[in-house]
């Protein structure tokens, strides 16, 4: 078997926090595409459909320009501030 790294990437991301403020943010940080939910998240439309960030998640740009909720525990173990 093959075994591979993943490349390191910098990503853009912001995360969802229960306040108006931060849910405006992060529709504003995916270029308008993303709307408001209930509960204070959000909804994202991606390549696999609509996609709920709620609060606590992060809002992540891949390197494409596309837009995707992750969990915080993932976040955190796969990314890092650079």
């Amino acid at each position: 078997m093959t075994k591979f790294r993943k490349k390191p990437v910098v990503i853009e991301a912001e995360e969802l926090k229960f306040t108006t403020n931060s849910q405006q943010k992060c529709i504003d940080f995916t270029n308008g595409i993303a709307i408001r939910g209930l509960d204070g998240g959000i909804i994202i439309p991606t390549l696999e459909g609509d996609m709920v960030a709620n609060v606590g998640d992060w809002i992540i740009k891949g390197i494409n320009g596309e837009f995707y909720p992750c969990k915080p525990d993932i976040f955190k173990k796969t990314y890092e501030v650079v």
